[in-house]
């Protein structure tokens, strides 16, 4: 059992988080048209992992969420593996999923691998960063400050990086497109975070509701 109620909220946050990076990065493969820029699919659980990130930031600190997201980005590592040595074991001939339909869905490349990697690591150390630069300035106050100022950065950063090494520098995308939809994912997640700033406060209330109970 864990010792404390705080325990069990970092338990939780943390499971919500790896599980919704996870996700992302499975179903980040398909991309979809926004007006005439393209956007990936696994957009659509960060802002899951927007509210947990500056949950965790605010209870747990900055080594709460380094160490969070080393351990989230290794555990993308150790599914990608596990995926390819699925994808090499020959499919049944009884099987209603072929090799060629199973591949296209998880045989994401290389680069696309090591950029989505690259991009987690680097926009959630930068948002930490700010996080915490921006509460010792404004103590407990403006929450809605930190935690969407932290975001728009850093993930400025994460939609640049992921795209310009799974994309740009392979060639797939000429560097019109890359911009484009560089500015595209970024104005989206801008977006929705945004949106999320309530379930940022709720999340807060909540917290702080179940600890007091300790």
């Amino acid at each position: 059992m864990f010792k404390s109620r705080k325990d069990t909220v970092y338990v939780v946050l943390a499971g919500i988080f790896i599980t919704n990076a996870i996700v992302a990065e499975l179903i980040g493969g398909k991309l979809i048209d926004v007006g005439s820029a393209v956007m990936s699919i696994g957009i659509l659980p960060w802002p899951i992992v927007f509210v947990t990130t500056d949950l965790i930031n605010e209870y747990f600190g900055e080594k709460g969420v380094k160490k969070l997201s080393l351990i989230t980005a290794s555990l993308i590592c150790y599914c990608f593996v596990l995926l390819y040595f699925a994808m090499k074991i020959p499919t049944s001939s009884i099987s209603t999923v072929s090799n060629s339909q199973f591949g296209a869905v998880f045989g994401q490349s290389m680069w696309i691998i090591v950029g989505s990697i690259v991009a987690f690591l680097v926009s959630q150390f930068i948002d930490v960063t700010l996080f915490h630069f921006l509460k010792n300035k404004t103590g407990n106050k403006m929450i809605w400050l930190r935690s969407t100022g932290s975001t728009v950065i850093s993930q400025l950063f994460d939609s640049f990086i992921v795209l310009g090494i799974a994309f740009w520098a392979t060639g797939i995308m000429t560097t019109e497109q890359y911009i484009k939809s560089g500015f595209t994912g970024y104005f989206v997640k801008l977006i929705i975070a945004i949106l999320m700033t309530p379930i940022i406060y709720l999340g807060h209330y909540l917290i702080e509701k179940y600890l007091k109970r300790e």
